[in-house]
């Protein structure tokens, strides 16, 4: 009974106790200021792929808007000229079957996609997978004149010859891992 009721080393116990809550309480700040500090920097690296996509498709949208499937800049290269411009003046249906139509880009296999864009740290990979006809064919007979004489009351449609999806990929050149995808649908 007299062993039950000593109170020595309580005080030592307790202290102890007290030691390992705040060790655990410590170790989990320390995790989690490790752990917003890797996030944030996946969150840099994201938002560096994803402005590199972005020049990606510009640089796509230009090649489209000139029309001629020649390299605009200095640091662009084109795979396959023929296909590109077959792909930017005729529908999916008219391709052929030589003509990949699937949306997956391979960076290491140059004919998965049409053009490459070296942005020093990042490569843009761009490619049409889809193109559309637009609302405008090729017989514009009846365009302001007809039926219907020109007046206030009517609404010119708007010509839009061709619908694309364009697929971008861009990936860092130090670090696979670092990339972004896009998928853009283009009037032109």
């Amino acid at each position: 009974m007299k062993y039950l009721r000593n109170e020595k080393g309580f005080a030592l116990l307790f202290v102890l106790i007290l030691a390992a809550i705040a060790l655990v309480m410590t170790l989990g700040m320390l995790f989690m200021v490790g752990r917003g500090s890797f996030v944030s920097g996946q969150q840099k690296r994201y938002r560096s792929a994803v402005e590199a996509s972005r020049g990606g498709v510009e640089a796509m949208l230009q090649m489209i808007a000139s029309r001629n499937g020649s390299s605009l800049f200095p640091n662009m290269s084109i795979n396959n000229a023929a296909n590109l411009a077959m792909k930017m003046d005729n529908t999916t249906d008219l391709w052929g079957m030589a003509v990949d139509k699937s949306i997956t880009i391979n960076p290491g296999v140059p004919s998965t996609y049409d053009m490459s864009v070296d942005l020093v740290t990042y490569t843009a990979y761009t490619k049409i997978v889809d193109t559309v006809a637009g609302n405008s064919g090729a017989d514009e007979g009846l365009l302001k004149s007809g039926v219907v004489s020109t007046g206030s009351g009517e609404v010119m449609v708007q010509s839009i010859p061709y619908l694309y999806t364009i697929e971008v990929l861009a990936q860092s050149n130090a670090n696979a891992t670092e990339r972004s995808k896009f998928s853009v649908l283009y009037q032109y």
